[in-house]
């Protein structure tokens, strides 16, 4: 295997790749992928025992060198693990040259995952929210929230409150006293839900729920809500009913349907998959306009897909290369 494949581990990873160079990266990946120039994506999902499995392959990263990229992500969720001292998801991204199958890298997934994710719901900001957003909201304080607030202020940097929400008051608490040195906006726990969303331009679910716990009466008209943590089939966060009312765009429709919020709204039957505006990378190809609704809610059904792992691994890859750092080992040997 010419080169042999670089082993980054989670330290090498981090600082290789800003949000805005991977909310670049990850929306070049969806409009390739609207006018086919994509690798898959693929999702496969296992239950665990207490957890889950999800497996994602896919790719249309093409680098400045012409390079085009496969990833396979292997991502296990235990999150029940914070109580035995482990860490809630583990997992690794095999990235892959697609011309010959060279395995390129093995690299730690958690990192890439966040800063994918979070640039994601950056994007998607950038193209369906409101443009003088000032307040957002954020349900959830796990290994997503810091990461989802900083792509908000990255996509609307004239965000200047976000308010925090959190089954347990007192993580909320904590997630503000810890981060609000390094966060531009003021970090406000809110004790209930309905304070947090009261007057929000934004919100951000990113929590492992299994049930609909965002309804109707804490949404209003013109709010973007960026939905994250629904990405296995029994994961829900939202009321069916604001997706029925509202505008949906999805990452991937088809995948969305089997595991996403959209999943969800198609079991209780207030709506179909053809009811669903648009995927994002119909609006990053322009082949349909975005752009702030101010007279409805839109929902981005974000379950997360290859594409982005590809997209973001592979800029992580050329940096590392380019750096030296990890180590590389010939598999092959």
């Amino acid at each position: 295997m010419p080169g042999g494949t670089r082993i980054l581990k989670r330290g090498e990873i981090d600082g290789l790749l800003s949000l805005g160079e991977c909310m670049d990266a990850v929306g070049q990946a969806f409009a390739g992928h609207h006018l086919g120039r994509a690798l898959g994506p693929e999702l496969m999902h296992v239950d665990g025992l207490g957890g889950e499995f999800h497996i994602k392959g896919g790719g249309s990263a093409v680098t400045l060198g012409g390079r085009v990229y496969f990833a396979l992500k292997a991502n296990a969720g235990f999150f029940g693990n914070p109580a035995k001292g482990l860490p809630s998801i583990r997992g690794v991204i095999l990235l892959y040259d697609a011309s010959d199958g060279s395995l390129l890298s093995v690299m730690d997934s958690r990192g890439v995952t966040a800063i994918r994710t979070a640039a994601t719901t950056a994007l998607a900001a950038s193209i369906l929210s409101r443009p003088d957003a000032t307040v957002a909201a954020i349900a959830g304080c796990g290994g997503q929230a810091l990461r989802q607030v900083q792509g908000l202020l990255h996509a609307r940097p004239g965000i200047r409150r976000v308010r925090v929400w959190s089954r347990d008051a007192a993580r909320a608490r904590d997630f503000c006293s810890r981060h609000r040195a390094v966060v531009s906006a003021e970090l406000e726990a809110c004790e209930h839900l309905a304070a947090a969303t009261r007057d929000a331009d934004v919100l951000v679910t990113c929590t492992p729920a299994k049930g609909a716990f965002v309804r109707p009466e804490h949404v209003r008209t013109g709010m973007f809500i960026a939905a994250v943590g629904a990405d296995s089939p029994l994961k829900q966060e939202l009321d069916p009913l604001i997706l029925a009312r509202g505008r949906v765009v999805t990452d991937l429709t088809a995948q969305c349907a089997e595991v996403g919020e959209l999943h969800h709204a198609i079991a209780a039957g207030v709506m179909g998959a053809g009811d669903v505006y648009a995927q994002i990378g119909e609006l990053c190809a322009g082949a349909k306009p975005g752009g702030w609704a101010p007279d409805v809610v839109t929902v981005f059904d974000s379950t997360g897909t290859a594409l982005q792992d590809a997209a973001a691994a592979a800029l992580v890859f050329e940096r590392a290369q380019a750096g030296g750092r990890g180590v590389v080992v010939d598999f092959m040997e």
